[in-house]
């Protein structure tokens, strides 16, 4: 996980537990600005908010819809099991799918184009260095796919 995030994570969970105030964001902006990071280092205090009845349904929310929970998934399961409401309903969203049931459908016609180039595609063709430093700078990355000139590519 990118250093970034963890600084993030923990301003925003210093926000919600009113260790540290912002003119600009909320205890209950900075639970849902956690619920948008989509796993890692927002997870655990996501699942601390569960405990918190002012700020638990921004929880539920956010956790209802994150995918890369992990050995976490235990830690709300124990809370569920304890006789937290908040966390129960988390549970039930999984089961329920709604991670994935609340999404847009399928169109029935993608359009797409593909292309097909000579040789092997690595790495460097998709992401090369001297331009996408920054692993997690997908934008960057997207700038500089393919942008080696060789056979079938130029």
């Amino acid at each position: 996980m990118d250093e970034a995030a963890y600084v993030k994570a923990g301003f925003l969970t210093a926000i919600t537990k009113g260790e540290v105030s912002s003119p600009l964001v909320s205890k209950a902006k900075a639970a849902e600005l956690l619920g948008t990071m989509q796993g890692g280092y927002n997870i655990e205090p996501l699942i601390n908010l569960l405990d918190d009845s002012e700020l638990a349904p921004i929880a539920v929310k956010a956790l209802s819809h994150t995918l890369l929970m992990f050995d976490a998934f235990y830690d709300v399961e124990e809370k569920a099991k304890a006789g937290n409401e908040f966390a129960k309903q988390v549970i039930q969203s999984w089961a329920d799918a709604e991670w994935f049931t609340s999404k847009e459908k399928v169109a029935e016609k993608i359009t797409v184009k593909v292309f097909k180039v000579t040789g092997e595609t690595n790495t460097d063709d998709l992401s090369p260095a001297p331009d996408a430093w920054s692993r997690p700078d997908i934008p960057v990355h997207a700038k500089a796919m393919l942008k080696m000139e060789r056979d079938g590519i130029n």
